[in-house]
Parts: C-alpha cells; structure tokens; sequence
C-alpha cells in the first residue's frame, strides 16, 4: 500500500518553475494533505514510526541548503511542533544500508527533523519524529525530494538548480531530455536552471546572498561569459564586487543590491570605444595575463605579467594572437 500511495504521488504531481499561484500552492497542499490523511487513517504496517531525529541522516540528493537551516528561519514550525507535541506532516525516511553510522535516512522533511532535534536539545528530550518508511529508488527520491521542495521559499533558484546539475549525472545519465521528461519540464526549462548551476563561482560570489542571483540573471550572463576576453573581465569584475560584498558585511553595511552587481558584470563585458576598442585582455590558459593597449604616439603597447614558471612559447603564441586581434579590432 505504501508503494502504491508512494507511486500515485508522483504520478499525479507536476512542477512547471516559476509558476507561482494559486495552483502551485494547491500542490504542495495536496501533498502535505495526502501525507498527513496516509498517516491518520493508516492502520497496517506502513503506519507512522517515532524515530529520534538524531537517528536520520539526510539524504545528499535533498536539493535543500542544510546548513542555512536555523531556530530563525525555522521558528514558527518549531513552535508549532512544541506546541502539538509532534509533527502532523510526517516524513519519509528509508533504511540506511548495513554499516551505516545511523540507521535511516531522511528524504522528505528536512525542517521537521531539524525542528524535532533543536527542541530535543532546548527543552523537550521527549519528541520524536514521525515518520514513514518507504522503499524507493534514488531517482524517484530525488523527484518526490523536488516535489516536496520546490516552491519552498528558503531554498533558492541557485540551490535547485545546483541540485538539477547534479541529478542530471546520477540519476539520467547525463541525458537532459530524459531529465526534463520525468520532472514535467520542458528542455527550455531546464537547460536555463543548468546555465544558473553552470556560472563561475566568482559570479556567485558576487551577490550578496545566493538567493538574490535568479535564472533572469543567468540568461543574461551566460552568452556574455562565452566569450574569452568578456569572461576575463566579468570575472575581475566579479571578484571586486565579492571583496566590495565582504568589506561591507563585515561592517555591517547595506550590501551592493542585485540590480547593481547585474549592471556592473554587464558593463564590465560590454564592448569599447574609440581606443578603448584597441584595449583587450591577453588570456593564457583561461588567466588574465596583460593586455594590448593604444600607444601614446599610435601603434600598440603590451602590458604583461609573467610568471617565472610560464611557458615561454605558450605565451609567445597567445601574445601574436592578441596582437592580431586588437589590429583587426581597430581596422573594423
């Protein structure tokens, strides 16, 4: 039966992103519904268990941020557990495998074990995790983990999509359209999350906090990042703002909004002018070198630094290859 209830669910429950409304929370209500109905009216052995919260390891394919889990962001669910004595949603754990250092692993209700296990060590030893015990695949925890999560607002655009880039390896063999088909996504969809799970760290960095950083965001960036000499410089540049990011962070300051770190990265890409147009990066295995310069009396300078270890003749070829690009640069 469980199975079956197990199976239904994620047949039955789609997921089109960045459709917010009414009939996405109708979703998530009818999972929690069926979730709780199963728990309430069970009466075989599938029926919930009281697990020790401290007994469940969460499963790595959860696309949920652990450790920007806290008694803030999850407040009011601790109190309402505190409140009720229990979780009235119960989770879904499955059995660890022999040798494993806890006994079961957590799939679904991330926030119910931490609420039950923060209370367990802030004044009520007693409570327990309800839980049922299913038996399914890796694929299909990932999906029913991506159900159950996606349209919760403490994890980001950037999370899930790191989750889907990772998934599309373990769980599709690398196939996307297959990945698309069992999540009810269309390509589109899920090629513009991989391009958010894909931009360099630097860029990441960049923003304030990793929920300020959406897919508009990435659609943007990515064709920009393509290009050798645009990425170099959208990297430098991503890298100021990130210093910029700390140094007000660690004087409690306002922090550079999103709209701003967007328009800079874009700046720092967009293409020069007058003898601008003639001051281009110099790139070698995919590092900031120098760059090819207007000359005070025309003609073109050269601005490098070298490491002592660089391969000379490496360098002497990607230094001919800047020479020609800036002219060609300059005759257009």
């Amino acid at each position: 039966m469980m199975a079956g209830f197990i199976r239904d669910i994620l047949t039955t429950l789609s997921y089109e992103p960045g459709r917010a409304g009414a009939d996405q929370q109708a979703a998530m209500t009818r999972l929690d519904d069926r979730l709780t109905s199963f728990a309430d009216t069970a009466a075989h052995s599938g029926a919930p268990l009281l697990l020790r919260a401290a007994d469940c390891a969460v499963w790595d394919g959860n696309p949920r941020d652990q450790p920007a889990l806290n008694a803030e962001s999850c407040r009011s669910l601790i109190e309402s557990i505190a409140t009720e004595g229990g979780n009235r949603i119960p989770a879904l754990v499955r059995l660890n495998p022999p040798g494993a250092d806890l006994p079961y692993q957590l799939l679904v209700g991330s926030r119910r074990r931490f609420a039950i296990n923060w209370l367990n060590h802030n004044g009520r030893p007693e409570l327990r995790l309800s839980a049922l015990i299913v038996d399914m695949s890796d694929e299909e925890a990932f999906r029913l983990a991506d159900i159950e999560n996606r349209e919760r607002a403490d994890i980001c655009e950037l999370d899930r999509a790191r989750s889907y880039q990772d998934a599309v390896d373990r769980f599709y063999g690398g196939v996307q359209s297959r990945m698309a088909e069992a999540l009810s996504l269309s390509n589109s969809q899920l090629s513009r999350l991989l391009a958010l799970a894909q931009l360099p760290q630097e860029v990441v960095d960049a923003f304030a906090t990793r929920a300020e950083l959406k897919v508009r965001y990435s659609e943007l960036l990515t064709p920009l990042l393509r290009r050798p000499e645009q990425r170099a410089d959208m990297i430098a540049e991503a890298r100021r703002i990130g210093a910029e990011q700390q140094s007000l962070a660690a004087q409690d300051e306002r922090m550079i909004p999103s709209a701003t770190v967007l328009a800079r990265l874009r700046e720092a890409a967009a293409p020069r002018h007058r003898d601008e147009a003639r001051d281009l990066p110099i790139i070698l295995d995919g590092d900031r070198i120098g760059r090819v310069r207007a000359g005070k009396n025309g003609g073109l300078a050269i601005d490098l630094q070298i490491a002592d270890d660089a391969d000379i003749d490496a360098l002497l070829a990607t230094l001919r290859t800047a020479l020609l690009r800036t002219r060609n640069s300059a005759s257009q």
